[in-house]
């Protein structure tokens, strides 16, 4: 990696005549990853905490393509869903270094959990739930576990993301010692998990803080009352700037903060980024086919949808666009939208943009993060092609569906 690869890549960063030689062989919508940008954020962000064990929170990002850059790297992958550990397995993960994380695992999720760390016993089932622990043990397992703490800390970029304290996410933080105790007797009880939200800027930093030094108190606890725990694992959720004049984060800084809030702690500090490792390694590259003139606003309509990226009508999501054909252009408040049947079809509202024209290439910026994880078949839509850019040279990493893709598991 360059070490003076910047803390975030805008729009204006990347090579727009790549973009659009690319959209010209592949066609549009299309996501276009950059895997070497991917590498330089997991190293930037493992460099800031030489001391954490840092994994890759696959819910991000799951494409094969990203997995497999980033074991190459020398991350490890935490997985919050059966498939996730799959994934990470189908890319080359040894399955005795994957930690799961689930939520209210359905039944399937949890048999085949336990099938594998039957043969994989490195394997770490985290669970949120006192029925969790009793579902592991009616199926016979007794290897390891964590134990995820609920700190009553939400922080993030929005309140649907802000699991620190919602009560679906892990067990009541004051319940944790009985819960611990009770846990020792039956499992090899290794670590304990906490997540406190997603996007965390600047200005949340001091929140996020407060959440990470009550669970780094219940670890010391924990350890007090007789358990050996392996890991703390903090989680994610640090951010990147989607807004243009939003600085990114100084890591050096949040490093620092960190260390305060962990203080001292008999167990292995552990961290998952994800939105931070990829979100700006990835665009969407959309089409003009409407320009339209109406007294309330310029709507220019695009190939892409909500079912191509969910994040504006799912979160009120912010994410730059630029005019890749003519940057040049004078900017003009534009609202643009796609094709989907639904108010909610729009990327932004009266944001000025180089002014749009019939066939030009816009890109939609900081898509790596829950953007193609998010994509969707509505309208019988089939979900983009995805290329990857990686040491100078161009390749598919994901074919663009069929119609044929969408109806054909239908009867």
């Amino acid at each position: 990696m360059s070490h003076d690869s910047p803390p975030v890549r805008r729009l204006a960063d990347w090579d727009h005549e790549r973009l659009e030689a690319v959209a010209a062989e592949h066609g549009t919508p299309l996501y276009v990853v950059d895997l070497d940008r991917v590498a330089e954020n997991y190293e930037r962000f493992a460099a800031a905490f030489p001391d954490a064990h840092v994994m890759y929170a696959a819910k991000a990002h799951t494409g094969q393509a990203v997995l497999s850059k980033l074991l190459e790297t020398g991350a490890d992958i935490e997985c919050a869903a059966w498939g996730e550990l799959q994934r990470a397995i189908d890319a080359g993960a040894d399955p005795n270094t994957l930690q799961y994380t689930a939520v209210n695992p359905p039944d399937r999720d949890l048999d085949r959990a336990v099938e594998l760390a039957a043969e994989h016993p490195g394997l770490t089932i985290t669970g949120g739930a006192r029925d969790t622990f009793d579902r592991l043990e009616e199926r016979g397992y007794d290897g390891r576990v964590a134990i995820r703490i609920n700190p009553g800390i939400g922080t993030g970029h929005h309140e649907k993301v802000a699991t620190g304290k919602d009560a679906k996410f892990g067990i009541p933080y004051d319940e944790v010692p009985e819960v611990a105790a009770d846990v020792r007797e039956r499992f090899d009880l290794v670590g304990l998990h906490a997540h406190a939200g997603s996007g965390v800027l600047h200005d949340d930093l001091d929140d996020h803080c407060r959440a990470i030094a009550k669970v780094a108190d219940m670890g010391r606890e924990v350890i007090a009352d007789g358990a050996a725990l392996d890991f703390v694992d903090f989680g994610g959720g640090f951010g990147v700037p989607y807004r243009e004049t939003v600085e990114p984060l100084d890591m050096d800084i949040v490093g620092e903060k960190l260390r305060e809030a962990v203080g001292d702690l008999d167990a292995q500090v552990k961290l998952e980024p994800g939105r931070y490792v990829v979100a700006d390694a990835e665009c969407i590259l959309t089409a003009v086919n409407t320009v339209k003139e109406t007294p309330a606003a310029t709507v220019v309509g695009v190939d892409a949808s909500l079912a191509t990226l969910i994040r504006p009508a799912m979160f009120g999501s912010y994410h730059p666009i630029r005019n890749v054909t003519a940057p040049e252009r004078e900017a003009e408040p534009v609202s643009v939208g796609g094709p989907c049947c639904t108010s909610a079809d729009v990327f932004c509202t009266d944001r000025p943009v180089a002014r749009p024209e019939r066939t030009d290439l816009l890109a939609i910026g900081n898509a790596g993060a829950y953007g193609y994880e998010l994509a969707n078949q509505f309208h019988s839509q089939p979900r983009p092609a995805e290329v990857a850019f990686e040491d100078g040279e161009t390749r598919v990493v994901r074919e663009r569906e069929t119609l044929a893709d969408v109806t054909r598991m239908e009867q």
